[in-house]
């Protein structure tokens, strides 16, 4: 390992030096960072980089070089983007022999029960001889003692051996899986949200606030139900291929009539009702969701007997429910290391790594509930679960109470969660012109209905994130936190920046302060941004004891042992060799999550690269003058004190997939990478 590293930091010199980091260059005629002093350097907000670590920037052409050797694929792609079509086409016309995966684990072409009519192919020996090398090392499952389930397939083949003794149990450490009876009943508009319609239609909600006359709708309320499917219907059919990024602005219809009314059985208990994470899928869950289903409907139309029982019933068995204030104690986030949703980078083997280093609550990527509603398996992905994940929640997006509280409704029946993240203050543009995320923070009547439905139909803790505004210098959130206690919230998380803000200047910490003060005893407030370092996390603890605690998000993305770091209270001068054994954590656990076949493989090399591209932000604390570093602060050009370091903090996208080599072999022929989310920490204020 250590030869291939010292090779691959020797292709990446510069006239038999060691090559610089290619971060921000900040050198000028003006300025020399050589005879800066450290509080010179800082008041530019550079770091104070050790001399004997600092280096002459690129000359001109050299950087006109690199940008040529990187830029050009990037560019590339985006003259020839492609549709999912295309793409998919040309993968398939592309692709290796897709061998049979009951096949590969038996290694019998008899064992398939699809026989000639499978999808897959069934000639071992044409798979074999197309198949690439085997990866150096050992089958993730097979370190874990378990048996792997992609047999021929794996990449690490070679490291096979039988597994004596029974590993179910440790095969079964996820959760959370999406259930295809409930996905095909999603899929049909068949799904009933008892509790959430039986709420809404006593507050006269049910319904997209848009519709202008509520109670012609309340009138006319088969005629919309069946209008509304057919919405749902058609959008479905235009786009073929929905994305986890696509939000379709539609209504969700409510249950649907059935012909035949059925007499009400008895009612199950909850503990049958909820889906167990070990039989998630099987036979006997979709029994229930089918006889739920049935059961419940004929509860739609309005002269039927059995919808007025329902709903009496639904109302009486909320009245037994924990009310708010009871509720707050199920969950208790004073003091606790909470790892921030984090977009494409907070998946679930990201988590399970910040687990490892000290995080005690995680919380999965925020999925859309229009998304979630429609049944999409790659948005029910995001709420998937570890067992080593003791305190984890699910955040989800919404516009309106209806879609909200249905979807809240649905994860409290589906999946094993410890508490539901509401998100109003993402500032994504595609979010917010949907009246999604921090567009809400505008219209504080929706909040209010959106908490206070979705909290008093589950007894599974509801919290909500926010920002300070939506425009910057209107803050607005101290005007609410008064009130939010009392719409049903158990905590509430606020980022201190503005949406216009997005991530450039620092957090308003202050700000947070003032909202913790004004909040009823029964919120518990997160603070959120900059977190970087124990002493970020100690001085605002110490500055408002009132608070909680402290969300960590990019600062678990660039070095996430801050965990350890606040943990034993001390600056953690990581060497290289440790980082790569982080990074290998985070590989091993990623190949069980995707697989350890080909396409578990490039799936994980393309997260541990979109992670790669904010790791290298990090400086290490044996480089600084003065520590710890701040999130904000921009590196000259320097080198690592080994080849693996400074590999490790270059921006170049070559150098990331470099790294990637040395833990999941040669990348593909014509591999190309651009990161999905830049950072815009060191962008102007214009840009957010």
């Amino acid at each position: 390992m250590s030869d291939a590293v010292a090779e691959l930091a020797a292709d990446t010199s510069v006239g038999g030096d060691k090559k610089p980091s290619a971060a921000v260059q900040s050198t000028t005629k003006q300025f020399s960072v050589y005879e800066a002093t450290s509080e010179e350097l800082i008041e530019r907000s550079m770091a104070p980089i050790k001399k004997e670590f600092l280096c002459p920037p690129p000359s001109r052409s050299l950087k006109q070089n690199d940008a040529a050797e990187f830029k050009a694929p990037q560019s590339g792609l985006v003259q020839e983007k492609k549709s999912k079509r295309q793409l998919k086409r040309e993968r398939r016309e592309q692709s290796t022999i897709n061998l049979c995966p009951q096949v590969a684990r038996t290694e019998d072409v008899n064992s398939c029960q699809y026989k000639d009519n499978c999808r897959f192919n069934h000639d071992i020996e044409a798979f074999k001889a197309q198949k690439p090398d085997d990866i150096e090392g050992q089958c993730p499952f097979v370190a874990s003692e378990m048996k792997c389930a992609y047999g021929l397939s794996c990449r690490f083949l070679s490291s096979h051996r039988d597994i004596a003794g029974n590993s179910d149990g440790k095969e079964n450490s996820e959760m959370n899986f999406f259930n295809k009876e409930t996905q095909r009943l999603l899929w049909k508009n068949k799904m009933t949200f008892i509790n959430a319609d039986a709420k809404l239609k006593s507050l006269g909600l049910l319904g997209h606030a848009k519709k202008s006359n509520v109670a012609e709708e309340n009138n006319a309320e088969k005629t919309q139900n069946g209008a509304q499917a057919t919405k749902v219907a058609v959008d479905s059919a235009v786009s073929s291929e929905p994305t986890s990024d696509m939000i379709e602005d539609v209504d969700i219809p409510g249950p649907l009539e059935t012909e035949e009314v059925r007499p009400m059985k008895k009612a199950k208990s909850e503990d049958e009702e909820k889906v167990k994470p070990g039989d998630v899928g099987g036979v006997n869950d979709g029994v229930k969701v089918e006889e739920e289903t049935k059961k419940n409907g004929s509860s739609t139309s309005k002269g039927d007997v059995e919808d007025e029982d329902s709903i009496k019933i639904v109302e009486t068995d909320g009245s037994l429910k924990l009310q708010p204030r009871e509720k707050k104690k199920l969950i208790d986030f004073r003091d606790k290391l909470y790892l921030a949703p984090l977009t494409t980078v907070g998946n679930l083997p990201f988590r399970r790594l910040c687990k490892v280093l000290g995080a005690d609550v995680t919380c999965g990527e925020m999925a859309m509930c229009t998304n979630l509603l429609q049944g999409q398996a790659s948005e029910w992905a995001l709420l998937r679960r570890h067992s080593s994940e003791d305190l984890f929640g699910v955040q989800i997006c919404g516009s309106f109470p209806d879609t909200v509280s249905r979807t809240v409704e649905l994860i409290d029946r589906e999946c094993t969660v410890d508490f539901i993240d509401i998100n109003m203050g993402c500032p994504i543009d595609m979010v917010v012109n949907r009246s999604a995320g921090s567009a809400l923070l505008n219209k504080p009547l929706r909040m209010k209905n959106i908490v206070e439905v979705s909290s008093s139909i589950v007894e599974t803790p509801i919290t909500i994130k926010v920002r300070t505004a939506f425009f910057e210098g209107k803050n607005r959130i101290d005007s609410l936190i008064a009130d939010i206690g009392n719409w049903g919230a158990t905590a509430v998380t606020i980022h201190g920046r503005s949406r216009q803000q997005r991530y450039s200047k620092s957090a308003d910490w202050d700000y947070i302060y003032q909202c913790t003060k004004n909040a009823s005893t029964n919120l518990q407030v997160i603070g959120n941004g900059d977190v970087y370092s124990y002493l970020d996390w100690n001085k605002h603890k110490s500055d408002c004891p009132e608070l909680s605690s402290c969300m960590i998000a990019r600062g678990a993305l660039i070095k996430p042992w801050i965990f350890t770091e606040i943990k034993e209270q001390r600056h953690w001068d990581i060497t290289s060799g440790e980082r790569l054994n982080i990074l290998k954590d985070f590989v091993r656990f990623g190949l069980q999550h995707w697989g350890s076949d080909n396409k578990g493989v490039e799936t994980t090399r393309h997260f541990l690269l979109e992670w790669l591209s904010y790791t290298f932000r990090y400086i290490p604390v044996g480089l600084l003058d003065v520590i710890p570093q701040q999130i904000n602060w921009r590196p000259p050009s320097y080198f690592g004190r080994d080849d693996l370091e400074t590999l490790m903090m270059s921006e170049s996208a070559g150098d990331w997939v470099r790294i990637s080599d040395l833990l999941l072999g040669k990348v593909p022929e014509g591999f190309t990478f651009a990161p999905k989310h830049k950072s815009n920490a060191y962008d102007r204020a214009e840009n957010g």
